[in-house]
């Protein structure tokens, strides 16, 4: 396996459009990751209030919910237009940030952090759609590993910088720094070269936003990756939102000491990321995507316990597991997916996995000062592990649909 990932990873990387995409979402996701933590931080630091602190993370996954919308939007515009202009925009609304000081003026970064959060969606349309016109099919697993890995290995140092930068001088330097990884973006994202759209395709994009709901919901091999990603993001957001009562109520530190954790759960996604493509290429893509659910409903389960070891090896797994569903169901996503649909359906996609997750870190902010944390984490594991037995066990559908065959050499086309 390890000459076939290498001489995959190095096949996605030699091709012009990958690599552009993945360097900006190597910048992109520093600062993003980095603003992710700091907001928190941000808010429970002027607030003292673990709640507020879980409904920033909230607020970023808020605009899923109206993902085949925004899909519609991404397949009706200029892709590469939309990508250059929506980092753009974000890394002047970011500078507004500068303006909060106070607990008074939380209402900037939750307005701020709304509008982030429906960037992604936007630009996460855009570029599932690019990808999948230039990327070879067999080899879309290993560059969603290779995304995966690039955005969630931010984690190993953008947190720490953040939460750095915070504690040396304050929230806007990290939206400072945010601003600044958007705009470099914004630049890689002008350097692509895209193929001229077909008149007949764009027309074929006038459809409603609902045709992407219909692509998922009426294919035997989409739906049962989809619904089981939608279970398991549920588990991930009422996971989430327990983060600063773990950090502060189970294990003692500051709120600062996420970014520990963070760098823990960044390491798991490196190793997936790698190894995801080529796993794509041998399990049957439901085993595959199950057994990453289980390895994220063990983890879960483990940080119920109050020892600093055990949660950092917790989220190591958690970056393992989690990215895994998500790998498998946007790959199929793309491999299946005509391209006038694919910013909808990857939209929709998206919507059906993140927005329980949006809702359940909402929930989660008010369970976690009802239910104490022991409880309710092995609760969700317990739900997480019950979602990789059935997406296994149910055979209705093919088990496996990834693209089968050698891998293509360096000379085709």
């Amino acid at each position: 396996m390890g000459a076939t990932a290498r001489s995959a990873t190095v096949r996605v990387l030699r091709d012009r459009t990958a690599g552009l995409f993945l360097t900006a979402v190597v910048v992109s996701g520093f600062g993003s990751s980095a603003m992710s933590l700091a907001a928190g931080i941000w808010v429970k630091s002027l607030t003292g209030s673990d709640s507020l602190a879980a409904l920033a993370l909230f607020a970023v996954w808020l605009p899923v919910l109206f993902g085949p919308a925004l899909g519609a939007v991404a397949d009706r515009w200029p892709r590469k237009p939309l990508l250059v202009w929506s980092n753009v925009v974000m890394a002047l609304l970011l500078t507004t940030l500068t303006a909060v000081d106070s607990a008074g003026r939380i209402w900037i970064l939750f307005a701020v952090l709304v509008l982030y959060g429906t960037s992604f969606v936007l630009m996460d349309s855009a570029e599932s759609a690019l990808v999948a016109q230039a990327v070879d099919a067999r080899l879309l697993g290993d560059f969603n590993g290779l995304r995966m890995m690039a955005n969630e290995g931010m984690k190993l140092l953008a947190p720490l910088t953040g939460a750095a930068l915070y504690a040396r001088f304050g929230g806007a330097s990290v939206a400072l720094l945010d601003a600044a990884s958007f705009a470099l973006a914004a630049g890689l994202y002008g350097l692509l070269r895209v193929r001229k759209q077909d008149p007949a395709t764009v027309r074929d994009r006038e459809g409603g936003w609902a045709a992407g709901m219909r692509q998922v919901w009426g294919s035997p091999v989409l739906r049962p990756l989809v619904l089981a990603g939608s279970v398991t993001m549920l588990c991930a957001g009422l996971n989430g939102a327990t983060l600063y009562a773990v950090v502060d109520g189970r294990l003692g530190h500051s709120p600062s000491y996420a970014g520990v954790l963070s760098v823990a759960q960044g390491v798991g996604s490196i190793m997936i990321g790698l190894l995801a493509g080529p796993l794509l290429r041998r399990l049957p893509e439901r085993v595959f995507t199950a057994a990453g659910i289980a390895v994220f409903a063990v983890a879960v389960g483990l940080r119920a316990l109050p020892y600093d070891a055990v949660a950092l090896v917790a989220c190591g797994l958690i970056g393992a597991g989690l990215p895994c569903v998500l790998i498998a169901a946007m790959t199929a996503v793309q491999r299946e997916t005509p391209d006038a649909l694919l910013g909808r359906t990857a939209a929709t996609a998206g919507t059906l996995m993140f927005a329980p997750n949006a809702v359940a870190l909402g929930l989660g902010a008010g369970l976690v000062a009802l239910v104490d944390i022991r409880v309710l984490l092995p609760l969700v594991g317990a739900a997480a592990l019950l979602t990789a037995v059935l997406l296994v066990t149910d055979r209705r559908g093919r088990l496996t649909d990834a693209p089968t065959g050698p891998l293509p050499s360096s000379t085709e086309a």
